[in-house]
């Protein structure tokens, strides 16, 4: 099988594709679209986003310390690509992608209704690394559609009908291909097959 050889990059494709909400000290909440992004902890849980410099919301982040990652599905995908093209600086993103701010319960900064999961962040740490500065977030409070709840609690992100982000494009996630652990499950009968 032969190979080609690429200049290093960034070729860890599809990524969750993410709307943040921030908010500055004059109380204006802006949404950014974030690609890079993604869990760096467990317990304390903890996520990170990175941002340019040059983006609006970085300094509104640097300012706060506080962001909120919405995830995005496929009725969500028009406003996610709008909020990553256009700057908060010039027009507001709310009402031209039509999204409702929803009040958090920790950070100032509201989440989007419309999207199934807020999830508010504190920033812990942040580092410049170049074209972008990481921004750790500490997980402070989690909110989620009841409608993907089922009666034992458990919340189904998969029926909210996601969308990942590859090389410019958006996409839907396709069919479920295994689950963790079982290429070591070992085969138990079925109790009702005899």
């Amino acid at each position: 099988m032969a190979k080609i050889d690429f200049k290093p990059g960034n070729m860890l494709y599809p990524l969750p594709v993410v709307m943040v909400t921030c908010e500055g000290s004059d109380g204006k909440p802006n949404i950014i679209t974030i690609g890079w992004t993604g869990t760096i902890n467990s317990d304390p849980a903890m996520v990170s986003i990175s941002v340019r410099k040059s983006r609006y919301s970085y300094d509104l982040i640097k300012e706060s310390g506080e962001f909120c990652v919405n995830l995005t599905t496929r009725d969500l995908a028009y406003a996610t690509d709008l909020c990553g093209v256009k700057s908060g600086r010039d027009v507001d993103k709310w009402k031209d992608a039509h999204l409702t701010p929803c009040p958090s319960t920790v950070i100032k900064a509201p989440g989007i209704a419309e999207s199934p999961v807020n999830i508010e962040c504190k920033v812990t740490y942040s580092e410049d690394l170049g074209t972008h500065t990481i921004f750790f977030g500490k997980v402070v409070a989690v909110h989620a559609d009841d409608k993907y709840m089922d009666e034992k609690g458990t919340f189904h992100f998969e029926d909210t009908d996601p969308i990942t982000y590859s090389h410019g494009k958006y996409y839907t996630l396709g069919e479920q291909v295994g689950k963790f652990g079982y290429s070591v499950k070992k085969n138990k009968p079925d109790k009702k097959a005899k």
